[in-house]
């Protein structure tokens, strides 16, 4: 293959952070911000339950250490991409939900 071609392959998170030998710190802290941003909502919007404010402060450090492997498994495997993914499916499932709750009430 062309090295054209293979920047057409390239992940969509690389080319939006441009990882690169400059600022590989900067991109890794953005990337590992990222993950854990888009984490945080596939957790809420898919398998978050009322939790007393020790257990969710327990899950989310944990959610943290986490995300940290899956930072330096992003830079061979689309995660943020899956993670983006996760989130516009459990979106709409949860506004299909709120829609079927809402219509079952009125009727």
């Amino acid at each position: 293959m062309a090295p054209n071609e293979l920047d057409k392959l390239e992940f969509v998170i690389r080319n939006i952070i441009k990882i690169t030998n400059e600022d590989f710190q900067l991109s890794m802290w953005i990337l590992y911000g990222l993950i854990i941003v888009l984490s945080i909502a596939v957790y809420h919007l898919g398998f978050a339950k009322k939790l007393s404010i020790i257990k969710m402060l327990i899950t989310y450090v944990l959610l943290c250490v986490g995300c940290t492997f899956l930072t330096f498994l992003a830079l061979r495997i689309p995660i943020v991409e899956a993670l983006f993914a996760s989130v516009f499916v459990l979106g709409i499932y949860k506004i299909r939900l709120h829609q079927s709750k809402k219509n079952n009430a009125t009727t």
